[in-house]
């Protein structure tokens, strides 16, 4: 199939320049499959540079063929050492973008609303990054409502984004108090709670999960209104956080609730 060629008006005349100016107050979109899923799901992309265009539409080819043309439109071929002095860390496909961040007023809309059909997973002060972007994309797999963090962690930390693989714009993501928490009954995963696989987790449930170092806090443990254990081997101490994430949602999917 023939493809549209990029219109070389629709590049910036300087686009290393486009990027530092948008650069301060946007997300960062790092690598091939952020770009990706950040177009796929409604993202305004502000810029979008690559050290190889044809490798990234090769990519667009074989993995994401429905915006295929819609990443031409947006990619802009720089030198690699150019497109590696703008990202912290240059990512095997050299492809990386910008784009504006939701607004925080449709996020919390969206966690708010009622009658909730899927549920909202609680990171109750996560500490690692990695983690944090891992339970993003589990969420955006199984169509939870979104993932709120508790505590001092930036959700739309670069590391966060780069390890959901830009799936933060497939759900709603946000840092609130335990006060400000969404509606809905607190189902607060704890080594001392009831067997997860003798309940049904319900479509507006909220998730908590606590850190792995130090489990829950005090505040949200005050705020559950089940403490669910997961089964577990004895002796062994714990899971990793996305492990516990992704148990708990597949067990939700698995009694009712399921990705369309």
């Amino acid at each position: 199939m023939t493809r549209p060629a990029q219109d070389p008006a629709a590049a910036s005349p300087d686009p290393v320049a486009a990027w530092r100016r948008a650069a301060p107050d946007a997300v960062l979109l790092d690598g091939f499959h952020a770009l990706k899923h950040a177009v796929r799901f409604g993202a305004e992309v502000l810029t979008a540079l690559t050290a190889d265009r044809a490798g990234a539409l090769a990519l667009a080819d074989e993995l994401a063929e429905d915006v295929r043309d819609a990443m031409a439109a947006l990619l802009t071929e720089v030198p690699y050492g150019t497109y590696a002095s703008l990202v912290p860390r240059p990512h095997p496909t050299a492809v990386a973008a910008l784009a504006v961040r939701p607004g925080r007023a449709d996020n919390l809309a969206k966690l708010a609303h009622a009658p909730r059909t899927a549920p909202v997973v609680v990171l109750d002060q996560p500490r690692n990054l990695g983690n944090a972007g891992a339970v993003v994309r589990l969420a955006a797999g199984f169509g939870a409502t979104g993932v709120v963090t508790t505590g001092t962690l930036d959700p739309w930390h670069p590391t966060v984004v780069r390890g959901g693989a830009g799936l933060h714009f497939a759900t709603a993501v946000e840092r609130l108090t335990v006060d400000e928490l969404p509606p809905g009954p607190v189902f607060a995963l704890d080594p001392e709670g009831e067997d997860i696989r003798s309940l049904r987790l319900p479509d507006d449930a909220l998730l908590a999960f606590g850190s792995e170092r130090s489990g829950l806090t005090a505040e949200l443990r005050a705020r559950a209104d089940h403490l669910v254990a997961l089964p577990m081997r004895p002796q062994v101490s714990s899971y990793n956080l996305a492990t516990s994430v992704a148990m708990t949602l597949y067990h939700w999917s698995a009694t009712g609730g399921a990705p369309s």
